[in-house]
């Protein structure tokens, strides 16, 4: 399975897709794929689907929005997928995804700043997964930040110093 075009890229909003709002003056999720698009147009990646579902805080990612990514993915051929999450809930919706889903390899990825404001980030919490996926032959879930992919067990946000470990 090295053929692109069977790697789905999901959105769900969260840091990674925020943009400052010069009228409120607060960082706002865009209902909108330009941020992931922007990386891969950089990185010459023209032919990776990415579609957008949910455009949340993951703050305010709830249960039935998880149920909406499950019921996505599970109507999809696709076997690798990366999900675009924000950082504070990114555990939970990777253990709500283990739970029900087994055949699959999926790498969840955020960043803590927003693309629009600090791109270096964000693009390489994306291409970090994106690369892992290409060699991956073992299905399960992942996160993929800061430099490191591993099983969404064993890598979670460390709260107090703003990084994962």
């Amino acid at each position: 399975m090295n053929n692109l075009k069977e790697i789905l890229i999901l959105n769900t909003g969260g840091t990674f897709c925020k943009v400052y709002n010069e009228l409120t003056g607060l960082l706002e999720v865009q209902s909108n794929n330009n941020s992931i698009e922007s990386i891969l147009k950089i990185s010459k990646i023209y032919n990776i689907k990415v579609k957008g579902l949910i455009y949340k805080d993951s703050l305010d990612i709830t249960n039935k929005d998880r149920k909406k990514l499950l019921d996505y993915i599970k109507n999809k051929y696709y076997k690798k997928i990366i999900i675009i999450h924000g950082t504070d809930t990114i555990n939970i919706t990777a253990k709500y995804l283990a739970k029900n889903l087994k055949q699959m390899q999926i790498v969840l990825t955020g960043a803590m700043k927003p693309f629009s404001i600090e791109p270096i980030e964000a693009t390489s919490n994306l291409m970090s997964a994106f690369g892992f996926l290409q060699s991956c032959n073992t299905n399960n879930i992942y996160i993929s930040m800061h430099g490191q992919v591993k099983q969404y067990k064993k890598l979670k946000k460390n709260k107090s110093q703003g990084i994962f470990e």
